[in-house]
């Protein structure tokens, strides 16, 4: 009981400590010297250096789980295809995509949406599974069937650490309400909390952890809203993500073993939910100019959107389908907030990556959540070949804090991580007209990508080569060692987690470009 309780009075202080601080909505956009948090300068570029100077629209590509094109910031801002008909069911534009008004949308179908698919190491391992499991005899000598073994003690140990947190936090989750309704109050306060008298000794603990949790500043029902987050997380992780007989590829209607087939799909861009990637569209280029909502970082962008991402792992055919997609369609950047542990087809994703650097295509990915050394850990999809090498249009973001601070969950890694970006409490748009704080490297990647975009707009010459340099080169450094991801107290400089060693600001590459173009 007490290591159960210690968990969850772990996660709330987590929890809380993110929001304990509050700064502005819009502190993203904001300058370290003026305004005192460690935004990324935008207002004060647009101020003091872009006044008055003329700009190109720039296309920016947000490969995601789906945008609102009806958002009320976001519908002035969205790309509407002029060489397609609305509506008519005709490729008119013959690039293989019928009625790609604003985007294409790559796991969907004739017969609906993709919204939830496996994690991609369950995918490895039903393969691997099927392979060696029906067939014994091939696993003599098979240098695969070590590899499967590796796979399968992995899977079955995540597998079963959500079986066994999901029974877990529906047990603390029936302990705080039977002691709410011990209490008597629909909804009791920290005093009421603390003046229960004769309670049950099943419910004692609970009491201590509740009395400490609510000391900062968390009602029982925001105790009772995260803890059923997290129990909706962990089911949907059982009943899909883990599932290994659960294969939702029926509803695309492709020839999923052929990965250079890639006209497949529908047009339906917002997909089965659209938070995720509508809130990234909304930091990039929410309309600055309509007076309501958010100002987004890029002030003259069409925002196209490239659906791929389902709630569990992307597939490496859909993402490099996306990324030709994108470049095909006109985008210069193209923003990728998503990744996963394992890779089904790297080659195919590298393939797109190249035909991107090729084009001109600035590729902007977030790090990551877990907190782990990308040095030493792999992560997909990355900017390092399969064949050896390094993708040179390619920009990895770590997430940075308001406060002199890096994101408690961020990847890093020294040669990894290229560049830090505000991911924590940014406020932005999402479906239904409305806008709320997310965080993650989710928000961090599209703020760089907002950024570059800006950069490519004012100055158009510059190459996407020549724009990751200059994001790279002019980059806030922190004035103090920051706390190492995931730990509590050990201290190190940024550079010696990242390659720049600073956070992306707007003010310094533009003074950074005009020099460069001069």
């Amino acid at each position: 009981m007490k290591n159960i309780f210690s968990s969850l009075l772990l996660l709330i202080i987590i929890m809380r400590s993110v929001n304990a601080q509050t700064p502005p909505d819009n502190w993203f956009l904001l300058d370290p010297k003026i305004d005192k948090v460690y935004g990324v300068s935008a207002e004060r570029a647009y101020n003091e250096l872009l006044k008055g100077k003329t700009s190109s629209t720039v296309i920016v590509a947000v490969i995601d789980g789906g945008v609102d094109p009806t958002q009320e910031d976001l519908k002035n801002v969205m790309y509407v295809n002029p060489k397609e008909t609305a509506g008519n069911k005709i490729d008119d534009d013959k690039n293989g995509y019928v009625d790609d008004v604003n985007g294409w949308n790559f796991i969907g179908g004739a017969n609906g949406n993709i919204q939830y698919d496996t994690y991609e190491l369950t995918r490895v391992y039903k393969k691997l599974s099927d392979d060696f499991e029906n067939d014994k005899a091939s696993a003599t000598g098979n240098k695969d069937y070590t590899y499967y073994q590796i796979i399968k003690k992995k899977y079955d140990e995540r597998a079963s650490e959500t079986l066994f947190n999901y029974r877990r936090y529906n047990f603390l989750l029936s302990r705080v309400n039977s002691l709410m309704d011990f209490s008597g109050v629909e909804e009791p306060t920290l005093s009421q909390i603390q003046e229960l008298q004769h309670v049950p000794d099943s419910l004692t603990r609970v009491q201590e952890s509740l009395i400490k949790i609510m000391g900062d500043g968390t009602t029982t029902s925001q105790l009772v809203n995260e803890l059923q987050e997290q129990i909706e997380t962990m089911k949907d992780d059982a009943e899909y993500h883990f599932n290994p007989d659960f294969n939702p590829r029926e509803i695309v209607g492709d020839n999923y073993s052929d990965i250079l087939e890639r006209f497949y799909g529908n047009n339906n861009v917002a997909g089965v939910d659209a938070m995720h990637g509508t809130h990234v569209s909304g930091i990039i280029g929410a309309d600055r100019s309509n007076n309501i909502g958010i100002k987004g970082i890029a002030d003259n962008v069409k925002i196209i959107t490239v659906r791929c991402v389902p709630d569990g792992d992307e597939r490496d055919k859909d993402v490099g389908n996306s990324i030709r997609y994108a470049v095909d369609m006109g985008a210069k950047v193209i923003n990728m907030s998503f990744g996963k542990g394992f890779s089904w087809n790297k080659k195919a994703v590298d393939d797109a990556v190249k035909y991107a650097a090729d084009k001109d295509v600035l590729l902007v990915h977030g790090a990551g959540n877990d907190n782990i050394d990308l040095d030493s850990e792999k992560v997909f999809p990355s900017k390092y070949y399969e064949d050896g090498g390094v993708a040179p249009n390619w920009i990895n973001v770590g997430a940075s804090r308001w406060d002199n601070e890096v994101a408690y969950f961020s990847d890093y890694g020294k040669t990894s991580v290229d560049i830090w970006a505000p991911g924590m409490r940014i406020y932005s748009t999402v479906p239904g007209n409305s806008y709320r704080n997310l965080q993650g490297t989710s928000m961090a990647s599209p703020v760089v990508a907002g950024v570059a975009a800006m950069i490519r707009s004012y100055f158009p010459s510059l190459t996407a080569v020549q724009t990751k340099e200059i994001l790279m080169k002019s980059v806030v450094k922190m004035k103090k060692k920051v706390t190492l991801p995931g730990t509590d107290d050990k201290k190190v400089k940024l550079k010696r987690i990242s390659v720049s060693g600073g956070v992306v600001n707007c003010y310094k590459a533009v003074k950074l470009a005009e020099k460069k173009v001069k």
